[in-house]
């Protein structure tokens, strides 16, 4: 505790300095230098309590202020103390609480440390930001916290530390840093970098932010971006990436303007939860709401002005005319309007019949919101001729809606699973913290950290896209993991010369243990261990395993890997068989399980063209049947004459010797054929474009993947109208 006081003594004396140099404090007299305006003893009394984040679980309740960190906030009696705007809140701004008022001055040491980490060079000013970060922490600004966690965790220009990085990691978490709590859930539900395997606590971490999330989605300011799955593999997603000034918002911008419904939908959606790159605006999200609902008769658009209208959200409240446009909405089909207007019977006039009405109408017709509603209606006693409340029903709504992807319904979930209360919901802290890590892989501040990522990638600041994508790799977010991996790939120069951990290595290991991970992980981990990576040993058996998950998931290069194996004498276990449903009873010999796998790979491969698994697989029959004709020709050359009574052999010699002829050049002609398919095979999978994940979350967004006008796919459930939360537009 002696030791944070005394660097943040020390830091402000810095800042005294810093704001010195500026134009200087008016009345100082002199500028606004150090030595006048502000005694020794003011600096030296200028913190009398501080938070320690030494201690594991500190309280930080301790204040890191006095009467001169206050007259330094309101620009009193401190001549030349941060006069630079960027240091010091404006007097109209200053918090009343003295503890906001320390947490806003290390809110501004931050955005000083992360400006530095956002220049070309970043990475390499990691040592010279430390101690900013320090500073930062020690106010009670935890995402600094989070910075320092990652980087002792990573040795991101840092010796390796992880006693230090989990010590930061507490600290960001004990003050519900959002980052800082993922990386603990994730750390804790998986048991790696020296935490504890312990999925209550886990749980305990992710539904902390999880319940947080849906708010955070409701609130329209803030450092929050969409969360979107965004593979920097896959170039055709990465091209229609935009800004407002870039040429996909313009094209849309222009269609919008014509009076196409569709581009007025995206742009609207774009801007309103800031996707594909773009930039949160509510206000300009809500004039394109309003122009397509009144001059198209899309019902989405309809649908979502309504709720706007509904909401008074940048325009005026008008229920009469939002409730006209929901039932206008409704009757063209659309199942977010039917429920918004149980919705509306529910909230606004408490026709609890009404509404439950059109739940289940919305619910037949495939909306998740409607079975949660329904849920919400049973859980509180309301259902409609049903006496009381009926948890268990309840429970099966719930889980309805979260299978379609609805928030709070996986958050019902979450917790039946963890406390074990319902029948129907058998304890499992394990899955009680998959549900809840789904929910709170899904917030802003997180998808805000990642497509700060993705926009350095795109304008080639590698940098600052290796800082980003570890921050949010770390938290446990798979896209993030991959994506890492990928750019460690691209920059093998970053990875080793910043990062004190194997990247390539850790980040695709920590990506197939996912739920959702992608088949290539998969195939990427199967050759790392195939081949062995760095200090990491070669291992056979895992690689078939990892070829094998991909195969399982559909990839038809991982059928066709498992092939080569084969080929080069390898043996495929018989549990990897059955894992793949190949009856070893059936297929007893390697030959048959190399024509079901060749099969497999061809029935699974997306060539529009001749595959190279049909290659593949033609060439190992034409093996087959040119092995038959030889042996043939061979037992013909050399069996008995049965006129003579003496082998053939002693009288057709030259017919054996070109036998064998023939068979040697066939047999070389064939390998060259092999060689040029598995070349081509390689060719094509180098630079084919990202392949199909193995699974999907149950509420993922996939982003435009060309500048086509579309009609926008249904809402997630977090964007409809529920019971217990504020309706929002569509997303």
């Amino acid at each position: 505790m002696p030791e944070c006081r005394r660097r943040v003594e020390l830091k402000a004396r810095e800042l005294v300095v810093e704001g010195g140099r500026g134009e200087g404090h008016k009345g100082s007299g002199a500028g606004g230098t150090r030595g006048q305006g502000g005694t020794d003893a003011d600096s030296r009394s200028f913190s009398k309590r501080l938070p320690s984040h030494f201690l594991l679980f500190a309280s930080f309740n301790d204040e890191c202020t006095n009467g001169d960190l206050m007259r330094l906030l309101e620009g009193k009696s401190l001549p030349g103390i941060f006069s630079g705007p960027d240091l010091v809140p404006r007097r109209s701004h200053v918090p009343r609480n003295q503890n906001e008022s320390v947490l806003e001055i290390g809110g501004r040491i931050f955005e000083k440390a992360v400006k530095r980490l956002s220049s070309v060079d970043g990475l390499h000013r990691i040592s010279s930001v430390i101690p900013f970060l320090m500073d930062s922490s020690c106010c009670g600004y935890h995402k600094a916290s989070y910075y320092l966690a990652v980087f002792y965790e990573t040795g991101l220009n840092v010796p390796r530390d992880q006693p230090q990085g989990m010590l930061y990691s507490l600290v960001g978490g004990q003050g519900s840093e959002r980052l800082s709590s993922m990386n603990l859930g994730y750390k804790h539900y998986q048991g790696i970098d020296n935490y504890p395997l312990d999925w209550e606590l886990s749980y305990a971490y992710y539904s902390n932010i999880a319940t947080k999330t849906p708010l955070d989605q409701h609130t329209l300011q803030g450092d929050q971006a969409y969360v979107e799955t965004i593979r920097l593999k896959d170039d055709e997603i990465l091209k229609v990436q935009t800004k407002e000034d870039g040429d996909v918002f313009m094209w849309l911008k222009h269609e919008a303007t014509r009076g196409n419904a569709a581009a007025q939908q995206r742009l609207a959606q774009m801007l309103f939860w800031g996707q594909q790159g773009v930039a949160k605006n509510p206000e300009a999200a809500i004039e394109w709401y309003a122009k397509g609902a009144l001059e198209t008769e899309d019902p989405a658009l309809i649908y979502d002005y309504a709720i706007v209208l509904f909401k008074g959200q940048g325009v005026k409240k008008n229920r009469r005319l939002a409730l006209e446009l929901m039932q206008k909405a409704a009757s063209k089909g659309l199942h977010q309007a039917v429920n918004g207007l149980g919705w509306y019977y529910h909230k606004f006039k408490k026709n609890y019949a009404k509404a439950a009405t059109y739940w289940l109408k919305a619910e037949e017709m495939g909306n998740p919101d409607a079975s949660y509603n329904l849920g919400v209606l049973y859980l509180d006693g309301i259902f409609p001729g049903v006496p009381g409340r009926n948890q268990t029903l309840a429970g099966e709504y719930f889980h309805k809606a979260a299978q379609g992807g609805h928030i709070e319904g996986t958050l019902w979930c979450s917790l039946y699973y963890i406390t074990g209360n319902l029948e129907t919901f058998p304890r499992d802290p394990e899955k009680a913290v998959v549900w809840a890590k789904h929910v709170a892989e899904k917030n802003g501040y997180l998808g805000h950290v990642i497509r700060k990522g993705l926009n350095a990638y795109l304008e080639g600041s590698w940098h600052e896209a290796l800082l980003y994508y570890v921050l949010a790799a770390e938290t446990g977010i798979e896209v993030s993991q991959t994506n890492l991996a990928h750019i460690c790939e691209e920059r093998p120069d970053l990875a080793e010369g910043y990062l004190g951990v194997n990247c390539i290595w850790r980040y695709y290991n920590f990506s197939v243990f996912q739920i959702d991970a992608p088949s290539f992980a998969y195939l990427k981990m199967g050759d790392l261990y195939y081949y062995g990576h760095q200090n990491q040993s070669q291992d056979l058996e895992l690689s078939v395993q990892m070829y094998a998950q991909a195969a399982l998931d559909g990839d038809s290069q991982g059928f066709f890997n498992l092939a080569l194996l084969i080929e080069e004498g390898a043996i495929i276990p018989h549990h990897i068989l059955d894992f793949l449903e190949i009856d070893p009873t059936i297929h007893s010999n390697n030959i048959s399980i190399l024509q079901e796998l060749y099969e497999r790979c061809w029935t699974h491969s997306t060539e529009e063209s001749f595959s190279p698994c049909a290659l593949a697989w033609l060439y190992l029959h034409l093996r087959l049947i040119w092995g038959a004709v030889l042996h043939s020709a061979l037992v013909g050359a050399v069996s008995p004459s049965p006129a003579l009574g003496v082998p053939a052999l002693s009288q057709s010699s030259d017919a054996y010797f070109g036998c064998l002829q023939i068979y040697f050049l066939g047999t070389f002609l064939l390998s060259v054929l092999i060689a040029w398919t598995v070349q081509y095979f390689q060719s094509v999978s180098a630079s084919s474009s990202h392949p199909t994940p193995a699974g999907a979350s149950p509420n993922s967004t996939a982003p435009i993947a060309s500048p086509a006008v579309t009609p926008a796919a249904d809402a997630s459930a977090q964007d409809q109208p529920t019971v217990t939360n504020n309706p929002e537009p569509r997303g």
